[in-house]
């Protein structure tokens, strides 16, 4: 199913906000709809084809992109704020964003030119982009079963995509490939053509509105220009897409407090063994809110800390290579995975204990509490925290400079 909101028509997206403040304000209405309807959207499995247009409309896609060139220029930090209560409203729609996010950020960090200027013009004008990097079956570990031939009328590609998050709801996909000449590459198709197909048939038991599933390209069509050198992609673009999904697992903690204690609330039954006459003031259950607001508090504090650290990678984006710029992407990369180790585990738990609060009534369908365990136990399962745990004790130990890029497939 997919949602009928009424979108902006043709030519009314708004210009960005200035300030995480600004983005917010018009937001509201948009994450005000999304709280009152996640449970029910999420049980009747409703995709948020027209609120993604919502959002891009009311220029979501540029808050990265320079004032200039008719975005917001948020910092890391102040998009930061905005991916949580927009995670804390719907824990699908940021990560809807995450391969857009990232493509943004690759645009911004590559050489002035016209091209570049036109990518971002795109973002300013509201055009989003998907995401199709991994694949399943035997392809090799490090490799890409999808191909680019180099044909008289301009490059083609072929193959099959899996975890294609946001590709369905996209204009563009960003998808990996090996070029003709069998180099790494990147490549922008767009969605709306014979040769591009995404399906929605990821049959996961979280964040089961992201779109994720299946893309085909069958002689899909690029433009010459739209093929990148992997090799040449932004340097903290890890510590990124990490990120991002640190900010879905901050949101999921402010919802779940924020659901707990309206459940408690409005609970009229207690236990004869409890503390109190209404559950709201029995102090046993005070505290497992307590606990999980802990976690929440904690989980936006490290989203801060890793968009300061984003930040600061950006900063030194123009000094590629050098000391400096080295030693900015180390923190980067460090930082986003110490923040995924914590709140990988934490949120989780905290979503299981908000079931501590409120009895068997609570694990009714209709409220659809279970869906905040399921989300962050989901979120939490990409890019698996023991291998960074291993990876940042080897840095906080021998200094070992932590891998940029990591891949999955069948090792040889």
């Amino acid at each position: 199913m997919t949602d009928t909101t009424t979108t902006a028509p043709a030519g009314s997206r708004l210009a960005p906000p200035a300030t995480a403040a600004g983005a917010l304000e018009r937001l509201e209405p948009i994450l005000e709809r999304l709280r009152s309807t996640a449970s029910r959207r999420e049980r009747e499995h409703e995709l948020p084809t027209g609120v993604v247009r919502e959002l891009a409309d009311a220029g979501f896609g540029a808050l990265r992109v320079p004032r200039e060139h008719g975005g917001a220029g948020l910092s890391f930090a102040e998009l930061g704020e905005v991916l949580v209560e927009l995670a804390a409203a719907d824990s699908n729609l940021p990560q809807i964003f995450r391969g857009h996010l990232a493509f943004v950020e690759d645009r911004l960090t590559a050489p002035a030119s016209p091209a570049r200027d036109t990518w971002l013009a795109r973002f300013a004008a509201g055009e989003i982009v998907g995401n199709a990097w991994s694949e399943t079956g035997s392809v090799g570990l490090g490799d890409s079963g999808t191909r680019i031939r180099r044909t008289p009328h301009g490059p083609r590609v072929d193959g099959r995509k899996f975890y294609t998050t946001g590709s369905l709801y996209a204009d563009w996909i960003d998808a990996t490939a090996k070029d003709a000449d069998g180099s790494d590459a990147t490549v922008l198709l767009r969605v709306d053509q014979p040769g591009v197909s995404v399906r929605d048939d990821w049959d996961g038991f979280g964040q089961q509105l992201t779109g994720t599933g299946t893309a085909v390209f069958d002689d899909a069509v690029a433009e010459a220009g739209d093929v990148f050198r992997f090799a040449d992609r932004f340097r903290y673009q890890t510590a990124l897409y990490q990120w991002v999904l640190v900010t879905v697992l901050a949101g999921i903690a402010q919802a779940t407090e924020r659901e707990a204690g309206e459940a408690l609330r409005a609970r009229t039954r207690v236990y004869s063994h409890g503390l109190a006459p209404l559950a709201k003031d029995d102090g046993q259950l005070q505290a497992v809110i307590g606990e999980i607001s802990a976690v929440a508090f904690t989980a936006r504090s490290l989203v801060r800390s890793v968009g300061d650290a984003l930040d600061a990678a950006a900063a030194t984006a123009s000094l590629r290579g050098s000391a400096e710029d080295d030693a900015a992407n180390v923190r980067a990369e460090i930082a986003s995975a110490q923040a995924q180790i914590v709140l990988s585990q934490s949120v989780p738990l905290a979503a299981t204990r908000l079931f501590d609060t409120l009895g068997a009534s609570a694990v009714s369908r209709a409220a659809g509490l279970d869906r905040h365990w399921r989300n962050a136990r989901t979120v939490a399962s990409h890019n698996p925290w023991v291998y960074k745990a291993r990876i940042v004790g080897d840095w906080s130990v021998n200094g070992t400079v932590p891998p940029y890029i990591w891949q999955i497939g069948t090792a040889s």
